[in-house]
């Protein structure tokens, strides 16, 4: 079970993300939703719930990655990987969310489906949907006969290469597959998906390892439409992003140069760190953290689009396009001055750096629980020792603002990161030299 993970209280908040995030840095959607949630845990999934169904709804807007330039779409794909009555399905509130666009522009998928039709749902949508199981067993089940090909088109899918089928009557081709997905689930249906760190689907899925158990909540019945209330109000706002970004036609959206230099940079930090304790199979996952972040960071963009909440000029110009305004400098009122680039604003991209960043050590826990199980069980795993990582990463000599910084590049607020300190100083590790400043003893 997950909740047997051998991990202490501090090893758990370390693994937290909501917890980690200025919460004013986020749109004002996803804060709606997450005050749906009543845990630290629940904040967690809720959030990646949320991200992975509004990917669905950013049509249009791509980033080009790699030495080719090749194109990214928005659509992310998730698997809250947790035990019975941890609280996931709180990340239901999503689908909730996604019923309302769908209403107007049919792209739920059921997981409930066999290859076949799971095709032809995806192919007369036009390779655009959104999957969402809350019992992954539902998904396992059904495609034990063929979970190979599943995997594979996931696969597929997860990077917009084309998925094909041929029968008898002829053959035909989804050209550009853009598929979201959230999945909830054991570690046993999860593993089911993902067989082997090996599979190259493991790198492209991101997950997200909860360990808690859920409280018992006598109110339930009420807050459940409570909730949903509010999901769909939240429902309502993407649904205008959607129309916004629909009618503008196809736009590039990408990182700054300062922003994709310091994404280059947390990267090679975590390659060499990750890559030294786990072993050179997982630097894919490293290495593709790179696109999933930037597809969150793209999609947190697009929920500010339609509210207004712009901080860029760039951003400011995306926002009045989907208002309908227009620009009086081009001399034509009917028609809405279109910007080359949308540019990513700093905020955005630092609260997707820092999913990325947690997300990366959930990857980790699933990743040695594939590598050490072979059971159905789940196997307990002790979390890696990121206390390690971030004292090697500090110099012989360093200060308090030396210190916050390295804590901050690892994802380790301010208060953690010096309790760690007082720790390191009363192990002997360090010695206090001057007011503010410490000295490694070795």
């Amino acid at each position: 079970m997950i909740n047997n993970l051998n991990l202490n209280q501090e090893e758990q908040v370390d693994l937290r993300i909501v917890e980690h995030l200025d919460m004013q840095n986020l749109p004002e959607s996803i804060q709606n939703m997450l005050s749906l949630a009543k845990t630290e845990e629940e904040k967690d999934m809720l959030l990646m719930a949320t991200l992975a169904a509004a990917s669905a709804c950013v049509p249009n807007l791509y980033f080009r990655y790699g030495p080719t330039g090749k194109k990214y779409y928005a659509n992310l794909q998730c698997f809250i990987l947790a035990s019975s009555a941890s609280g996931k399905g709180i990340a239901n509130q999503a689908l909730e969310m996604m019923r309302v666009v769908d209403e107007q522009y049919p792209m739920l998928i059921a997981g409930d489906s066999t290859l076949p039709a799971w095709y032809k749902a995806l192919e007369e949508q036009g390779g655009v949907g959104y999957m969402h199981e809350s019992e992954g067993s539902v998904i396992t089940d059904i495609w034990k006969a063929g979970a190979a090909n599943y995997n594979t088109a996931l696969r597929k899918a997860a990077e917009h290469e084309a998925i094909s089928r041929n029968r008898v009557k002829g053959s035909s081709e989804i050209a550009c597959p853009r598929l979201s997905m959230l999945l909830t689930g054991t570690f046993s249906q999860y593993k089911a998906l993902v067989p082997s760190v090996e599979n190259g689907y493991f790198s492209r899925l991101l997950t997200l390892v909860e360990r808690g158990s859920h409280p018992f909540e006598k109110s339930y019945v009420t807050a459940k439409s409570e909730n949903s209330a509010v999901a769909r109000q939240v429902g309502q706002q993407l649904l205008r992003t959607y129309e916004g970004l629909k009618n503008a036609g196809e736009r590039e959206w990408s990182l700054t140069d300062a922003q994709k230099e310091r994404l280059g940079e947390k990267l090679e930090t975590e390659y060499r760190t990750l890559i030294e304790m786990l072993g050179e199979n997982f630097h894919s996952a490293v290495i593709r953290m790179a696109v999933q972040i930037e597809r969150m960071a793209m999609v947190l963009s697009a929920m500010r689009m339609e509210s207004g909440e712009c901080h860029s000029p760039e951003m400011e110009e995306e926002s009045r396009i989907l208002s309908g305004k227009t620009d009086e400098r081009d001399g034509d009122k009917d028609r809405p001055y279109m910007v080359d680039t949308i540019y990513c604003s700093d905020q955005d991209y630092e609260t997707a750096e820092m999913i990325g960043s947690k997300m990366l050590m959930h990857m980790a826990m699933a990743y040695r629980m594939i590598k050490g199980d072979e059971t159905e069980t789940m196997p307990e795993v002790k979390q890696l020792d990121q206390r390690k990582v971030v004292f090697e990463g500090l110099k012989a000599e360093y200060d308090n603002h030396e210190l916050e910084t390295e804590g901050k590049r690892y994802g380790v607020s301010r208060a953690t990161i010096f309790r760690w300190n007082e720790k390191w100083l009363e192990e002997g590790l360090v010695i206090r030299s001057h007011r503010g400043k410490y000295q490694k003893t070795a």
